[in-house]
């Protein structure tokens, strides 16, 4: 197998072009359903962070896309990872075990970054690179052809990862491009009929991932396993949590839950750093008798400014 790298010599992207291909999205999922834009590519060729829409979201030199799944539960179910474009597969790995960085055993990644992964190319200069795929879920060989929407392999945790997502990179001549701003003309807006998505795509600026209902304050390592979820009891305290990505100093996390007879907490939160991922959860003890049987409702929004990024609603019934 040829040997594959994730990380190049940051070049400047080069302007599309009319005849520029279109790409599928990546991954079998939906985007700000079923998974989420973690990271974008970096447009400040210096020390600090830029997205397309000069934002943050992302890290300094990142030069690919990080679609994202919401816990290991999904990744573990199996998410399929797809050949954007038609293409001949150039490389492929696929040795390295399925172990979050800061995790036992996980490995050196030097060198090896990219984890289990595919490059493909597309002709006209252009190629595509799937990194952090499941150790023994790649289906292609070098030499391959494959088609627009083929699956090849699974999402898995290899590599320089910490948390479950496929790290997707497009070049042309070598040179990164973004394909959610091809022309990286520094508007800082984006037009969906500007990209290189087949399918026109907006990516959320953060958000929620996910929220459950609990009986205490759950450990984060549950959330991020999905497997926080805990059943109300009527003599146990009414938590509710939220986990949530991309967030910026002044952005608001409110956490509410609502009970048969009313309104049972509400907790508003002004967060005070920049964050990939975090969580937070509140709610209230159990009253004198216990809580009242019924359907129990939280939702938590994810707030910047006058601008609602995410909202999600859990219910639980209480007999």
């Amino acid at each position: 197998m040829l040997r594959l790298s994730c990380f190049l010599s940051l070049a400047t992207a080069l302007p599309a072009v009319a005849q520029s291909p279109l790409f599928g999205w990546p991954v079998d999922c939906n985007l700000d359903q079923t998974c989420y834009v973690q990271n974008l590519v970096d447009h400040d060729p210096g020390p600090g962070t830029a997205d397309f829409r000069c934002g943050a979201q992302g890290y300094d030199g990142h030069k690919g896309t990080d679609i994202a799944l919401p816990d290991l539960r999904a990744q573990a179910a199996g998410v399929s990872v797809l050949a954007a474009a038609p293409g001949t597969v150039r490389a492929v790995r696929d040795d390295m075990p399925d172990i979050l960085q800061g995790q036992p055993g996980a490995p050196d990644t030097t060198g090896r970054e990219c984890g289990n992964g595919v490059v493909i190319r597309h002709g006209g200069g252009w190629e595509s690179q799937y990194c952090h795929m499941a150790l023994g879920s790649i289906t292609v060989q070098p030499g391959d052809r494959v088609a627009m929407g083929q699956p090849f392999g699974r999402i898995g945790l290899s590599g320089q990862s910490e948390f479950p997502h496929l790290h997707f990179e497009l070049r042309r001549d070598g040179a990164r491009v973004d394909p959610f701003d091809p022309d990286s003309d520094e508007s800082c807006t984006l037009d969906p009929e500007d990209t290189l998505w087949l399918t026109p795509a907006d990516p959320a600026a953060g958000g929620l991932i996910a929220v459950g209902f609990s009986t205490d304050v759950p450990d984060y390592s549950a959330v991020k396993a999905g497997t926080a979820d805990r059943s109300l009891a009527a003599d146990a305290p009414i938590v509710l949590w939220g986990y949530a990505f991309a967030t910026r100093p002044g952005d608001i996390l409110q956490i509410v839950i609502d009970g048969p007879d009313g309104r049972v907490h509400l907790h508003e939160e002004t967060l005070e750093r920049a964050q990939a991922q975090m969580f937070r959860a509140s709610g209230r003890r159990a009253p004198a008798g216990g809580w009242a049987p019924g359907t129990y409702s939280g939702t938590v929004t994810h707030l910047r400014g006058a601008q609602v990024l995410g909202q999600m609603t859990v219910q639980s019934d209480l007999p």
